[in-house]
């Protein structure tokens, strides 16, 4: 294997890695010079013709559209409940939940409500700090745990997308996919529950907390197994949340601990709740629910309708097309959930400007690092094709090289390679369904060499992908942010860094233990 030809195919990823760590440089800028880079370094030396890297970096974006979409929308509907003070009122309801059982507290709110959070768009990372600090917790767990909270069902964000992802990637479905994912869920979720208790309480913590972090950790696993048995897996997220809030609060009545103290609000809480009922702050995700329900339950003759009948194939690469879905994909229905809820939230007109203005500040760079990082990988996947789209030299194929590389250096120690991969593509891109779309095509093809069950590493390298959110520089500095704690977010990475590391570690055995 040539040397140079390894290293030139690393490139692209070596770069968006420096100028992350060493430059401290935005996701989107490290991302785009990550593009030149791979689109230079495919056009130079692995001789594909530029028509070629300019054609897959388009249908990259394209392939994006559920991810960057769904930011778009996400964004949208989390800034108007913000403005309208929906988002406020359910603090109110988070707060008074099981305030009197540290333990219980921590898993409802991290675990519980932030996987729900995560899983109907909104992102925990900001909702949840202040109510961690309200609460009486330091700012470092009230930063950490957040972030740590839902990274084991981070695969179901936003109704699911990173599976959807890995399910157009590899030409499967979503329900044929599923399973690879969730067989992890019961042990990497108790594991993210237990990581907790000790950032709290070290060992202390842990040895008391040991049956609720159980009792979190397998129920949102089982769940994660159920649904996607019953073929909802896009809605895994929803159901486990909850879940996990019924299970809790099931436990603290075996106790017999009280479940519910509104004595904890101050009188600027009670004011919100005067101000707006909860039905009305919940509208928006109410509605939401309700679609996804309707077009993800394939029992009903939505689900047919919206994901076969009207695939809407986009073919930019001859012969690979990509199948919009516009009337099934999550962030089409974010927005028409939001847009039927503007009446309940009662947004005044200058509300809804404010809110457009913040939107459209806050929106366009991340959409735009999940839009390069997809060009990034399908370029990397269609390197040293020909005009012909047909692949003469596998030598000048970037996953080929990787693959073969792979193999020599690991051999059958591969997939236990694989979730380090994930996790190291998820701190690169910031997402999990980014670091997806980076090394699917490379894990399936290493898998095939070695005799491995390829679609189970790839999965396994997704769930290093969804623990990368607690390292993300990005999402820590958005919770420091929400508690005006920023500079904090170094001290938490030191920690959550190694939790991060034990818990891939966990993972890559399993995958390991179930790859031949």
């Amino acid at each position: 294997m040539n040397l140079l030809s390894v290293l030139l195919a690393l490139a692209p990823v070596l770069i968006v890695l420096i100028l992350l760590l060493w430059r401290r440089m935005a996701a989107d800028t490290a991302g785009l010079l990550g593009w030149v880079t791979a689109a230079l370094v495919i056009w130079l030396y692995f001789q594909t013709p530029l028509p070629v890297i300019f054609t897959a970096s388009l249908s990259g974006v394209v392939a994006s559209f559920p991810i960057t979409l769904m930011v778009a929308t996400s964004i949208l509907q989390i800034t108007l409940m913000a403005e309208s003070g929906a988002i406020a009122r359910i603090v109110t309801l988070i707060k008074c939940v099981a305030p009197r059982n540290q333990i219980v507290q921590i898993m409802i709110v991290n675990v519980g409500f932030g996987t729900l959070l995560a899983a109907m768009g909104a992102t925990p990372v900001s909702i949840l700090p202040p109510i961690m600090l309200a609460l009486g917790y330091s700012s470092f767990v009230a930063i950490a745990l957040p972030a740590l909270g839902y990274d084991a069902l981070c695969t179901y964000a936003l109704l699911g997308i990173p599976v959807v992802v890995f399910a157009n990637i590899t030409g499967q479905t979503v329900g044929e996919v599923g399973g690879y994912f969730a067989r992890y869920m019961p042990v990497i979720s108790t594991c993210i529950a237990l990581g907790m208790l000790w950032i709290v309480g070290g060992w202390k913590m842990v040895g008391k907390g040991l049956l609720p972090a159980l009792l979190s950790g397998v129920s949102a696993g089982l769940i994660a197994i159920g649904m996607n048995r019953l073929g909802l897996v896009t809605l895994t997220g929803v159901a486990a949340g909850l879940g996990v809030v019924l299970v809790m609060l099931a436990y603290l009545l075996v106790i017999r601990e009280p479940l519910w103290d509104g004595s904890v609000l101050t009188a600027a809480d009670h004011a919100i709740q005067e101000r707006m009922p909860l039905w009305k702050a919940l509208s928006p995700w109410l509605l939401l629910i309700v679609f996804a329900v309707l077009t993800n339950v394939p029992a009903l003759p939505f689900f047919s309708l919206t994901y076969k009948q009207w695939a809407m194939p986009v073919e930019i690469i001859p012969g690979a097309p990509e199948k919009l879905r516009l009337f099934w994909q999550a962030y089409f229905w974010i927005l028409v959930s939001t847009l039927l809820a503007l009446p309940f939230l009662t947004l005044q007109p200058a509300q809804i400007g404010l809110s457009l203005r913040k939107w459209i500040r806050r929106a366009p760079r991340p959409m735009l690092a999940s839009a390069l990082f997809f060009a990034i990988a399908y370029q990397i996947n269609h390197s040293g094709k020909g005009l012909d789209w047909t692949l003469a030299n596998p030598q000048n194929n970037i996953v080929f090289i990787l693959a073969e590389a792979s193999t020599q250096a690991f051999g059958r120690f591969y997939p236990f390679v694989a979730p380090f991969l994930g996790l190291l593509g998820g701190f690169v891109s910031g997402s999990e369904a980014s670091s997806i779309a980076m090394f699917t095509a490379l894990h399936l093809s290493t898998a095939e060499k070695i005799g491995a069950v390829g679609l189970l590493v790839a999965a396994a390298s997704g769930i290093g992908g969804g623990l990368a959110s607690v390292i993300s520089p990005a999402k820590l500095q958005n919770a420091s942010a929400a508690i005006d704690r920023i500079g904090e977010e170094a001290s938490v990475l030191r920690v959550t860094f190694v939790i991060s590391v034990l818990i891939t570690a966990v993972a890559a055995l399993m995958t390991l233990l179930w790859a031949f």
